[in-house]
């Protein structure tokens, strides 16, 4: 995360203290570094310069407004995967025409919403998805574009909450059942045939998994063009990996110029060189290193077989460790030169799975501050009001300014939709 490091002693977002944005905006505060926002999706980008190519963000990874209007500045796409989602596009100023609709579990509402906004693409992941959304577009006027999320049943080798692209997942269709589920679409009346859609998992290392899982795409487009269905883009998704503590992930300009020289190497030989428009859904590894979570140590206790220090984050402002087991840095924001010892870094949830990071070498008074590394993906996203706690502040930093991007919820927001009964 080299957009986050120590100057004279003190850890910084780009240029910007951490212990200043604390003193300014309290904690638990996620922090998020517009460059490196903006150099991730670069790396996306530049990658595919000179092709027909679209990159779309994911938005569930973090969907806060500011993040969303700055990566659509930069010409992204969106992948969505529910209609909440498609309005934050919009209130965000992104454009619609470039946004693919995910998700197994679609709603009519949703799918209205969508084919009034004229998005790119609905990634449809069932045989009565697809005659719901023929249904809905047929009572609009409208034709629906569509591609078919394929399950290509390969292991992404992930955590099994992330996977999704084997057999026994709930997404996407069945590859052996696929070229039903393309006639099927294309035999309806208000359906178009547009692409087809995979997705094997997240946090994937090694770019060997999506290089099997293009192969058994290519295949299938193939066999569709020799029934006489066209297929105009290929999206393969997301899914590349980030560091979190000494992971080294495939860089995403190497795993691009494989998956361009594999595309065009088949379509020169199958297709006599036509391009073909390839789609992306990256989140993670755009968003994931560009934030942190600030949290505040309040109480040290020490046991016979464990230290605690008890922070004022937890398990609803970060749930990744709680629910995947997920490992997160844990740095000072000004470190001590004292002893460390080993602590559970803990929040105050009344749950014993409420903790943020486990056996950790730190030198800690009560008032420190602690950056949760890596927690720009799936944290504020992911987050609750457990306990009847506030969500945090959200905040960027542009070199030596901080802008407040989210303000910090009080707990009247909490029940401000609540009524007695009389």
């Amino acid at each position: 995360m080299s957009h986050f490091s120590y100057r004279d002693g003190v850890l910084c977002a780009e240029s910007t203290p951490l212990n200043r944005i604390a003193e300014q905006f309290g904690s638990p505060t996620y922090v998020y570094s517009k460059a490196a926002l903006c150099q991730n999706f670069a790396a996306y980008a530049d990658a595919c310069r000179g092709r027909d190519a679209l990159v779309c963000y994911a938005v569930k990874a973090n969907s806060n407004l500011a993040i969303l209007n700055l990566l659509a500045r930069q010409g992204a796409g969106f992948d969505l995967v529910s209609g909440g989602e498609l309005q934050r596009v919009i209130a965000a100023g992104g454009d619609t025409g470039k946004c693919l609709f995910s998700g197994v579990g679609k709603t009519r509402d949703e799918m209205r919403l969508a084919l009034e906004h004229g998005i790119l693409c609905f990634n449809v992941e069932s045989i009565p998805e697809l005659h719901l959304l023929n249904e809905v577009a047929g009572d609009m006027g409208k034709i629906a574009p569509v591609s078919l999320r394929v399950n290509p049943n390969v292991d992404a080798n992930t955590h099994p909450y992330i996977s999704t692209g084997l057999k026994d997942n709930k997404f996407g269709v069945a590859f052996d059942d696929a070229l039903a589920t393309y006639r099927a679409a294309a035999a309806l009346p208000h359906l178009a045939v547009a692409g087809i859609d995979c997705h094997i998992g997240s946090q994937l290392l090694d770019d060997a998994p999506l290089l099997e899982a293009l192969d058994k795409v290519i295949e299938l487009i193939d066999a569709l063009a020799a029934e006489g269905i066209t297929i105009h883009h290929l999206d393969i998704g997301g899914g590349i990996g980030i560091t979190y503590d000494d992971e080294q992930p495939v860089p995403v300009g190497a795993y691009l110029a494989r998956l361009f020289a594999r595309i065009d190497g088949w379509r020169a030989a199958k297709h006599g060189g036509a391009p073909i428009k390839v789609l992306f859904e990256p989140g993670r590894s755009i968003v994931g290193n560009a934030g942190l979570l600030l949290t505040e140590t309040l109480y040290l206790k020490h046991g016979e077989s464990k230290n605690f220090a008890v922070v004022d984050a937890a398990m609803n402002d970060l749930m990744r460790p709680a629910m995947y087991e997920a490992w997160h840095r844990v740095q000072p924001v000004m470190p001590r030169r004292q002893p460390e010892k080993t602590y559970d870094v803990v929040g105050p949830i009344c749950e014993s799975g409420d903790w943020l990071a486990r056996s950790r070498a730190l030198a800690l008074e009560p008032g420190d501050l602690l950056a949760i590394m890596s927690a720009g993906a799936y944290g504020m996203t992911m987050a609750s009001n457990y306990n009847t706690r506030p969500r945090a502040a959200e905040v960027m930093v542009d070199g030596d300014r901080v802008h407040l991007i989210r303000q910090r919820e009080t707990v009247a927001d909490l029940f401000a939709l609540e009524t007695l009964i009389a």
